[in-house]
């Protein structure tokens, strides 16, 4: 079996697939409210192309955590199919902002799905509204608590922290989180959004909401040895009560994508909605596998090209570098 490794000993475990860049919201920080130029249905990859590469990933490069992603991966027809034909020895997860779980949610399952991310930035609705544009509330609160139901556990809510977010919607939307016994993640805003939408002193960082929550919930940090390789740090938040009301334990994450960055643990590789590999988020370096594909290559050569793409693996992200250039893709285009 071939590695993914890189030039600094780093070695890649963790496969995101992107499945469409397409999305049926339009999130403030992610897409402009007229949403972006999208890939040419013909350059997607197909589902059985998409189905060759995840079972190379996984038979002949040692991947052992597969994420599917997006855009909005429920819009894929098909992606119940190629979860079911991904090798059913690996961890599946899936990325979703929940529009249309509840009706999925069960038939994920069955496919071999083992757990969910779900994007969810307030449990405001008027909020969720400004910030998505688009009115799909109540299907994303479904959307939670089918997950829940089904057992796509541990179900977790990823939640970017935007500086025009309230103190108080902020720990709502953490109250929200323990009620419904799912794990709220804080991620940094980060420069994956419009171009010329995002600048580091703006954002919030995970030190700061920290600060924030830690004048209305008992928290207390988690060792970072358990932490391992996954981003979030994590907090244990002891049961209490909140305007009366009580709330379980819990727990909570924070992603410091930008003022902490994780880098020197990363163990993940992208492959695009169009079948190229990207070593890093951040990177506009990217590897064409799908010419490969439509050529007649064989599977040891594909694998052999992706082996080549993670070598190159830059170090770190470079956020605080000078020279830093915004990355011309965005996550709907990459996949998370």
């Amino acid at each position: 079996m071939l590695e993914l490794i890189d030039k600094y000993g780093r070695v890649t475990r963790d496969l995101r697939v992107s499945l469409t860049d397409r999305c049926n919201l339009r999130c403030s920080y992610c897409v402009p409210e007229k949403g972006i130029p999208l890939i040419p249905r013909r350059d997607l990859l197909t589902t059985q192309e998409i189905i060759r590469l995840v079972t190379i990933a996984v038979n002949q490069l040692g991947i052992t955590k597969i994420r599917f992603t997006g855009g909005e991966p429920l819009l894929r027809p098909e992606l119940e199919e190629i979860i079911s034909a991904t090798p059913k020895h690996v961890e599946v997860a899936l990325t979703t902002n929940g529009v249309g779980l509840a009706d999925r949610a069960a038939a994920l399952k069955s496919a071999g799905v083992h757990r969910v991310n779900i994007s969810l930035d307030s449990v405001d609705e008027d909020e969720y509204v400004n910030i998505t544009r688009r009115r799909r509330f109540d299907e994303a609160i479904a959307g939670v608590r089918a997950a829940v139901r089904v057992g796509l556990t541990p179900v977790k809510i990823n939640a970017v922290m935007m500086p025009q977010i309230s103190k108080e919607s902020a720990l709502n939307l953490v109250l929200f989180a323990l009620r419904e016994g799912v794990t709220l993640r804080f991620i940094e805003f980060m420069p994956l959004g419009p171009e010329g939408h995002w600048d580091k002193k703006d954002i919030v960082t995970s030190a700061a909401m920290i600060e924030r929550l830690q004048n209305h919930l008992r928290m207390h940090p988690v060792a970072n040895e358990l932490r391992g390789s996954a981003p979030a740090a994590l907090w244990n938040i002891e049961a209490g009560t909140h305007e009366g009301l009580s709330y379980p334990a819990g727990q909570l994450g924070f992603i410091g994508s930008v003022s902490e960055p994780f880098c020197a643990a990363c163990d993940r590789t992208r492959l695009t909605a169009e079948g190229t590999i990207r070593s890093c988020l951040f990177s506009d370096a990217e590897t064409d596998l799908r010419t490969l594909l439509r050529s007649g290559a064989s599977d040891l050569d594909i694998a052999q090209k992706w082996c080549e793409a993670m070598w190159h693996k830059p170090a770190g992200h470079g956020i605080d570098s000078v020279d830093f250039v915004h990355p011309k893709r965005g996550m709907s285009a990459i996949g998370g």
